[in-house]
């Protein structure tokens, strides 16, 4: 697959191609668009006003609760054109349905096939995925058509059931495996169990998925190291969401995941819907390109985030956006401290006493915020290894939250496994 030349060219010309398809999408809105006929006349906004990225700021964002509810009004095409009905995972609320022509669909396998060819993927690899491609899951579509279009070789395995994950690749020799990066290392504590050495297997490299592997410093985290130190295999992460449409993947380089241009505008907006100051942390916002079905104006995933806008070595000049620090819907103020899950969900991944875990956030009796922490350990519960878990958090938080050992049933239910598409690690249960 050859890298558009675009990721190469000067910001210049970058900002320009964007310029002259945002002008594209304005128009299509306002002739084909219910939501944004109604949002244009609400707000005032002239589209033939918009001309360059930095006008976008007349413009109010959009927003979750928008899309849950007028889901239909955002739908561009009639119904007869939709050949793909996908939805959001339902994680932060209702799942809103996302609805693909065959040129979204198309569009989406593009997307797919850049990505994989970004972390060094080609025709010579074969994938195994480690995901399901049912329950309108659209990123499990969009993988498969992905490497479809890229024209290498794929094993539909799916989640879970590590003693077939092993024979499979010990059977077919994938050379990439695409999973979550937490189910990545219960493979490997199978793998120790049962005697099996990774480094002999054919897998080369791992593209991490639904978590990150890198702090916000671009350094990998207690999960990415734990992999690095039991596979010499080479490490890629990307993001991505149902309503973008589009991935954000690393190049060899882990600076973080590259930007394609010709298919999204990225902001990153503070609480006053203004862009941040370079460097900066904020709302990860997109507008997409060149989407049919429902295409999206600067709307507000909820994601937190930071951009690199330097050349990465690889000699990509586009954005590069950084792990995603948390939700904004789940921000966490601890005791003065705040703090986002996957800051927590580190503190556990550092304690390898620790099989599982799930963190509960609720309403205090003095109106804060409270934490509660269900663990799973890998073996017997003794005193030394709570003591573990105590010291972990006095260290990084200076508190020590209530702390819960559950059975593997109980941990199973508390995660909802077999009920949702994704494993569930946080709990929101604030009033």
């Amino acid at each position: 697959m050859k890298v558009p030349a675009i990721e190469y060219q000067s910001r210049s010309d970058i900002k320009s191609l964007q310029e002259a398809k945002l002008v594209e999408l304005l128009t299509y809105l306002s002739d084909r668009s219910p939501f944004y006929q109604k949002f244009f006349k609400q707000h005032k906004i002239d589209g033939r006003s918009i001309r360059q990225l930095e006008d976008l700021e007349k413009i109010p964002p959009t927003t979750k609760d928008d899309l849950q509810q007028a889901n239909w009004d955002f739908l561009c095409v009639p119904r007869s054109e939709i050949v793909e009905f996908t939805s959001t995972s339902g994680t932060l609320g209702k799942p809103v349905t996302i609805a693909l022509t065959e040129n979204d669909l198309q569009r989406l396998a593009y997307n797919e096939s850049i990505s994989f060819a970004c972390a060094d993927g080609s025709a010579a690899d074969v994938y195994q995925l480690m995901l399901t491609l049912d329950r309108q899951f659209m990123a499990g579509i969009a993988y498969y058509e992905g490497i479809r279009k890229l024209g290498a070789g794929l094993v539909r395995v799916g989640p879970g059931l590590p003693a077939m994950q092993w024979e499979t690749i010990e059977r077919l020799r994938p050379t990439t495996l695409v999973a979550v990066p937490s189910f990545i290392v219960k493979l490997l504590e199978f793998a120790r169990q049962k005697g099996i050495d990774p480094g002999t297997t054919s897998v080369k490299k791992i593209i991490g998925i639904g978590e990150s592997i890198r702090t916000s410093e671009l350094e990998l985290n207690t999960i990415g190291r734990r992999i690095q130190d039991n596979w010499n295999v080479k490490l890629y992460s990307t993001y991505a969401s149902t309503e973008m449409q589009t991935a954000f993947t690393e190049c060899a380089h882990g600076k973080g995941g590259h930007h394609h241009p010709e298919l999204i505008i990225v902001e990153l907006l503070d609480e006053n819907n203004k862009p941040v100051k370079e460097g900066d942390a904020g709302e990860v916002t997109i507008t997409t390109l060149g989407v049919e079905g429902m295409p999206l104006l600067r709307y507000k995933t909820g994601d937190i985030a930071a951009a690199h806008t330097t050349p990465c070595a690889c000699g990509r000049t586009t954005l590069r956006l950084g792990p995603v620090q948390g939700r904004k819907q789940q921000m966490i103020k601890l005791r003065g401290t705040t703090l986002y899950p996957p800051g927590v969900f580190e503190i556990l991944n550092q304690v390898d006493a620790i099989q599982d875990y799930v963190v509960e956030i609720f309403t205090g009796e003095l109106q804060t915020d409270e934490l509660k922490v269900y663990i799973r350990f890998r073996d017997e519960v003794s005193s030394d290894s709570m003591a573990l878990v105590r010291t972990a958090f006095q260290s990084a938080l200076k508190i020590i939250p209530e702390l819960v050992v559950v059975s593997g049933n109980e941990m199973d239910a508390l995660q909802g496994l077999g009920q949702h598409r994704k494993v569930s690690r946080f709990v929101d249960n604030r009033r």
